[in-house]
């Protein structure tokens, strides 16, 4: 397929065919995870959501306890989101796939596979080869201090019979809304055709966390993209220099994201959308019918380095 003309900005950090060894060409997604209900992020069985305290860096801000919103958190919601957006728009489209699903039954061949990675548990004797991924998340830090954010909402149960709520059955413990992570989403050796099923996968999840049949809402802004030969900055350094300048819009986190790129190991190669040209990108990858020509393009394309892989 052709590359639309607002994906010519990134053209020099695409591959033309996806590898199983990727080299260096790589592109940063920027993001702020706005809460917008009540939502649980939590690991352990205590109840309480992660929290850590991150140091303070040279002239940002000092040390705070904040929210962690875990990489793995992030990573299972928009693999999940990938997969449906996948099956759903092969259905719409006419156009036959395997079955994929996480834990139980992994293809190993379309475009989620491919960018997730996934290990073949299969007994037969023709095991495929694992694929490693090439999509990748870090912890997500709140903005604000874990104090500000969090809250314990009691439950209760109501009898049927009576229709009286009867004595507390317990109580979570949730981030309010209101409360933003900035974040992160790395991508190496990739084509044009999988930043548009990122893009649009991020701007379409909504719900994370744990009890997400009763909240979790979160809303994905893409503020930011940053193509070079490395990561440009990480998760929390985006934290700090978004609570230090106290800003956030687009133009803000260019700068900032410039400014990094001065010292990284090869700015040459550093490419950063400003404003505009993020927006033109954007609604591009929004307009993108997933239509067959597109899903074929996407499904050969990890066929055509499974066939490679398997090769060696």
């Amino acid at each position: 397929m052709k590359i639309p003309n607002a994906f010519e900005l990134l053209k020099n950090y695409f591959v033309e065919q996806p590898k199983a060894i990727t080299g260096l060409k790589t592109i940063q997604i920027y993001l702020y995870r706005e809460v917008l209900d009540y939502t649980v992020l939590r690991t352990e069985e205590d109840r309480e959501i992660n929290t850590i305290v991150t140091p303070a860096m040279i002239g940002l801000g000092e040390v705070k306890t904040r929210v962690a919103f875990l990489g793995s958190k992030q990573k299972a919601v928009e693999s999940r989101q990938l997969e449906r957006l996948l099956r759903t728009s092969a259905e719409d489209a006419g156009y036959k796939i395997e079955e994929c699903y996480l834990k139980d039954h992994l293809c190993l061949e379309c475009p989620r596979c491919g960018l997730f990675g996934g290990t073949n548990a299969s007994s037969s004797k023709k095991t495929k080869s694992n694929i490693k991924h090439r999509i990748a998340y870090s912890t997500a830090f709140s903005l604000d201090s874990v104090d500000d954010l969090r809250e314990a909402i009691t439950f209760n149960g109501i009898s049927d019979q009576s229709q009286t709520t009867g004595q507390t059955l317990g109580e979570r413990v949730a981030v309010k809304p209101g409360t933003f992570f900035p974040s992160i989403v790395t991508l190496t050796g990739v084509t044009w055709l999988e930043v548009v099923l990122v893009l649009k996968t991020l701007l379409s999840s909504h719900k994370y966390g744990a009890e997400s049949r009763i909240g979790g809402d979160i809303r994905n802004h893409v503020v930011g993209i940053a193509a070079g030969w490395e990561e440009v900055m990480t998760p929390l350094e985006f934290t700090l220099e978004m609570q230090a300048a106290d800003e956030m819009n687009e133009g803000y986190v260019e700068r900032i994201i410039q400014r990094y790129a001065e010292g990284a190991g090869n700015p040459e190669k550093i490419r950063v959308l400003n404003s505009e040209e993020l927006s033109q990108v954007l609604e591009t990858a929004r307009k993108q019918p997933l239509d067959r020509e597109f899903l074929t393009a996407a499904f050969d394309h990890i066929k055509q380095m499974r066939k490679e892989q398997e090769s060696k």
